[in-house]
């Protein structure tokens, strides 16, 4: 799978909900056709009801408005908003509704993972961050820490043509058929100078399209690898290609999940540290706040912002959608932005203090990383990839 660059973008890296949703919901007060926003949470609180009143006020106007949100992430949104959204004559989908704790079937699992949202085909927003308040806790007064970037130019048509196809087919299913036409035509100027690559990840065609655009950059690395991912349990493969980077003198910098979130991920990930400390990896664990963002920079040129984080789900089963920039300004300075957060809210992995952990860790770990790997085999997959 190739990359198609597209060039003539302006691109801005917005960093947390702090810098996101003030843009997100500019542009949404400034629609005047068609707004497209994608989100696998929608959170009943301040900030839900916020973008959801900004998505009233502009149907409203009479701009058409579509919602696609997952059936499993946003199972709390209030029915209130709904009912608010779909007398304003938003137009409202939910993506995979049926939820069962019980089923692990491949189809019950397949979630809607994309944060996307495209305004007039004149401005886009790709990245992790769902419509969710920023802070994490109410005792915990730090935002999560996460990523988006908001697109100006010829990437635009192309996130335009992507979110109108997921929802004609989400449409179909949902009897929803007079929804599926946007009325607007995707035409748009060119604002910069950078070249960037949309990425999705599906169950057809695209199915690898996200974890193969990490490989070539990962296998074509010269100096340094910086990832920063939220929920890190990769396949033999990619933990195989980052060891053979570092092996090769290539510096592998990994920024994870430092907080317990989820308790098998949690110790899941620490059973894969060894292997990649012994071959010179370096492990960065973010204790600040609670990590969200799934993003790397490759070489100081080589850029990657989405929803996809580094595990069997993402990779195989969610739908995802990340950006993909060759572009050296614009990788320094999400660079700079994940060294600034090494330093001031994170602690590194040493490989001595690693392997002199007491023995009921090592068991839990290797206990949680068994269970992960049972679980895999259940919806059938060796994970590998």
């Amino acid at each position: 799978m190739e990359l198609q660059f597209l060039d003539g973008n302006k691109l801005s890296l917005l960093s947390n909900g702090a810098a996101f949703f003030p843009a997100l919901l500019q542009a949404i007060d400034a629609a005047q056709v068609v707004i497209f926003l994608e989100t696998y949470i929608f959170a009943n609180d301040e900030t839900g009801r916020t973008v959801a009143v900004a998505l009233i006020r502009a149907a409203e106007r009479g701009v058409a408005v579509h919602l696609l949100v997952d059936g499993f992430g946003s199972k709390d949104m209030s029915r209130r908003v709904q009912q608010k959204l779909l007398a304003a004559n938003v137009r409202l989908l939910v993506y995979n509704p049926k939820i069962s704790v019980f089923a692990l079937r491949r189809q019950s699992l397949r979630r809607m993972h994309r944060k996307l949202a495209v305004i007039d085909c004149r401005v886009a927003f790709i990245g992790g961050i769902n419509i969710i308040d920023d802070m994490v806790t109410s005792t915990l007064l730090l935002s999560r820490y996460d990523y988006a970037v908001c697109v100006e130019g010829a990437l635009v048509v192309r996130v335009q043509e992507e979110v109108e196809k997921l929802w004609r087919r989400v449409s179909w299913v949902n009897f929803r058929w007079h929804w599926r036409q946007s009325g607007v035509l995707p035409v748009c100027t060119v604002e910069g100078n950078q070249r960037a690559a949309l990425v999705v990840r599906d169950n057809l065609r695209h199915r690898f399209d996200i974890e193969h655009a990490y490989f070539a950059a990962i296998e074509h690395a010269e100096s340094e690898i910086v990832i920063a991912n939220a929920y890190f349990f990769p396949g033999r493969r990619f933990r195989q290609a980052l060891r053979r980077a570092a092996q090769r003198g290539v510096r592998v910098v990994l920024l994870l999940q430092g907080r317990m979130e989820y308790v098998l991920l949690h110790y899941a990930t620490r059973a894969l540290y060894g292997p990649l400390l012994e071959s010179g990896v370096e492990i960065y664990e973010y204790h600040k706040s609670f990590m969200h963002a799934k993003v790397a920079v490759i070489d100081q040129q080589w850029l990657t912002v989405g929803s996809s984080n580094i595990d069997p789900f993402s990779l195989l089963l969610a739908r995802e959608a990340n950006i993909v920039v060759l572009d050296k300004p614009f990788a320094q300075e999400l660079r700079a932005s994940l060294y600034g957060a090494m330093e001031a809210g994170a602690h590194r992995v040493e490989k001595i203090s690693w392997y002199r952990q007491p023995l009921w860790q090592r068991l839990l770990i290797w206990s949680a990383y068994g269970i992960a790997r049972l679980a895999l085999g259940l919806v059938g997959h060796g994970w590998t990839h």
